[in-house]
């Protein structure tokens, strides 16, 4: 029983999985698209930020607009995609 008991306490302490929200560049979205989008559905995204994520996406390929709670990835995955954004899977991490 206390066997038991340890495992139920490991499977509670277990960390909540996070993800990382990836935006791909493309040659269909304009920056300023792609700001408006981040800063309406990012919470607490700045437009100098949301600017300087552009300039990474465009240049480097793509860039981690957000990342945290898994279940929150999901939805800003989605909602960013329903925008018009190209996105990558969902990163687990």
């Amino acid at each position: 029983m206390a066997q038991q008991a340890v495992k139920e306490r490991q499977r509670v302490e277990a960390p909540y999985p996070n993800g990382r929200v990836i935006v791909l560049d493309d040659d269909h979205n304009t920056f300023q698209h792609v700001v408006e989008v981040l800063v309406r559905y990012i919470p607490a995204m700045q437009p100098d930020r949301a600017w300087e994520l552009a300039h990474q996406i465009d240049g480097q390929g793509s860039a981690v607009v957000w990342s945290g709670p898994l279940e929150q990835a999901e939805l800003y995955h989605q909602q960013l995609g329903a925008e018009g954004l190209t996105m990558a899977p969902v990163e687990r991490c």
